[in-house]
């Protein structure tokens, strides 16, 4: 249930972060909105590491350097988001978002890319992307 319940924050919170970063960038640019976004998420991220003291100076020298990238991964994940709801909306870049999640964490478990355990993939999970397309293809129309 814990994880239903963070994986619907998270959902709804990148929603947000999406139109509030379209929103900014009319003012003052979609890199400018990525960087302020990126710097307040910043400060937001260290003020409740020391409020939850969840602090361990040694694991931060245990991460491999292909995973140090991914907080870059959110410049591109902010500019395409802020430029995609400018052009199609929020709706349909939500749903084209969740399309793009879910047939590249397909691959990743399908190859075990990153370390993960491959797992089988089978019928249903490819006749459930090809609905959720189906249902964009028809949403867009």
């Amino acid at each position: 249930m814990k994880g239903i319940l963070f994986a619907f924050l998270g959902g709804a919170f990148i929603t947000l972060q999406g139109v509030a970063n379209s929103r900014i960038s009319q003012g003052i640019g979609t890199w400018q909105a990525a960087a302020l976004t990126q710097l307040t998420g910043f400060v937001a991220a260290l003020v409740l590491l020391f409020i939850f003291r969840d602090f361990k100076r040694q694991g931060f020298t245990q991460v491999k350097p292909l995973y140090l990238s991914a907080g870059a991964y959110a410049a591109v994940i902010i500019f395409s988001n802020v430029t995609a709801i400018q052009h199609v909306g929020v709706t349909l870049t939500v749903a084209l978002v969740i399309i793009a999640q879910l047939v590249l964490t397909f691959l990743m478990d399908h190859y075990g890319w990153f370390g993960l355990p491959k797992k089988r993939m089978g019928w249903t999970q490819f006749a459930g992307i090809a609905i959720m397309i189906l249902g964009v293809v028809i949403l867009k129309f």
